[in-house]
């Protein structure tokens, strides 16, 4: 059952790889506490999203006026992923995982050789975090487990239809950098196992982690000043079960408090009234997979992933909501070596946008797509 964990974890991480729920990216797992012995591990993910929209009207907001039919091209970066992982067993009981990650990211370009209103709009959003992980066995069945994560975080975003129409910043477009800032929060859970089934079920809580970018702005609202933003708090449940010989069931259900993030800097909501990015609902994702064993060296799966649209609008640095995907892993065991490789394909859900709060739409996006695909290799001694 343990080769087919492994296929199933990098399943679940490339259901997070390609998340439409706000800018979720590793989906912080932490499976790997529940490797046996010592081990270590490697991660790589491979991103190809397509996004892209049509202008749906005309905002009378110049010099910003979406006209129907103008194409805004794919406005989203291809990218990759790494994470490193290590565990250590000190005895029967006790246990201690370092974990090093990328939980959050962005990076929006939309292409500049358009007609469409958002051209030459770029936004990046950067986190790396490293989280020390202590887990403790009750007895057979239950254990808990908790630590901290120490994170960082930087942003910025260049929004050229967003300038003043008159005044001495007259034609400058807004522009803002958010220097790099580190914060620190916990995560905390418990787990129940039936080693006899291969029944594992564990509840796992990472909190909000705070930050304080010092923010330069160009544009409308010059200016230096501080953006407050909290990363949101998570909650992971993670399940697996045998369900006939060689045969394993698992799933997640993940929910993330995407209703409470918000990057506003200041000059920009003086400027737009608005965010510069935030999300209006929380985010659930779902999946669901089964793995078998074919022999000694070789396993698969095979899973399906959701995540509900919620409608309303959403940014325009983020325009997708909800997704459904079918993703295929694999792993090859052979002593104490693992390698384990999947692929997502994720249909995105549509998605309108408006210009700052006018409830107008500015664009449909329909019809995008992502395709990932990961690849972890471990060991244990």
């Amino acid at each position: 059952m343990k080769k087919l964990t492994s296929a199933a974890a990098i399943l679940a991480a490339t259901t997070s790889l390609a998340s439409a729920g706000g800018v979720d990216r590793s989906g912080q797992v932490i499976g790997i506490i529940f490797e046996e012995g010592n081990y270590v591990e490697l991660s790589f993910g491979s991103i190809s999203p397509t996004v892209s929209g049509v202008g749906a009207g005309t905002v009378p907001n110049p010099p910003a006026q979406p006209t129907p039919g103008q194409a805004s091209g794919n406005m989203v970066e291809d990218y990759t992923l790494f994470g490193l992982g290590y565990k250590h067993q000190f005895n029967d009981k006790l246990s201690f995982a370092l974990m090093l990650d990328e939980p959050f990211g962005a990076d929006v370009n939309y292409p500049a050789a358009t007609t469409y209103f958002a051209r030459g709009s770029t936004a990046t959003l950067k986190t790396q975090a490293l989280t020390g992980l202590v887990r403790y066995k009750i007895n057979e069945n239950f254990s808990v487990h908790g630590g901290l994560r120490y994170q960082s975080f930087e942003a910025r975003a260049s929004i050229p239809f967003v300038q003043a129409p008159a005044g001495p910043t007259a034609g400058i477009p807004y522009a803002a950098n958010g220097a790099k800032d580190y914060g620190v929060g916990y995560v905390v859970g418990a787990a129940y196992e039936r080693p006899d089934i291969a029944l594992r079920v564990a509840l796992t809580y990472s909190s909000e982690i705070s930050h304080s970018l010092s923010t330069v702005e160009t544009g409308p609202v010059p200016g230096s000043t501080v953006t407050n933003v909290d990363t949101p708090q998570s909650v992971n449940l993670d399940f697996q079960t045998g369900i006939a010989a060689d045969t394993l069931l698992f799933g997640s259900v993940r929910w993330v408090d995407w209703s409470d993030f918000d990057v506003t800097p200041a000059g920009y909501q003086v400027a737009t009234s608005g965010s510069l990015v935030s999300y209006a609902d929380d985010v659930i994702t779902y999946n669901l997979g089964v793995g078998r064993r074919f022999n000694e060296n070789w396993s698969g799966a095979v899973s399906i992933g959701y995540e509900k649209s919620n409608g309303g609008f959403a940014s325009n640095l983020g325009p997708t909501d909800g997704n459904v995907s079918i993703g295929l892993g694999g792993t090859y065991t052979n002593g104490g070596v693992k390698v384990t490789g999947g692929v997502r394909y994720v249909k995105i859900g549509d998605a309108q946008t408006q210009l700052a709060r006018s409830g107008i739409a500015a664009s449909d996006f329909n019809d995008n797509k992502a395709v990932v695909v990961g690849f972890k290799v471990g060991y244990s001694f």
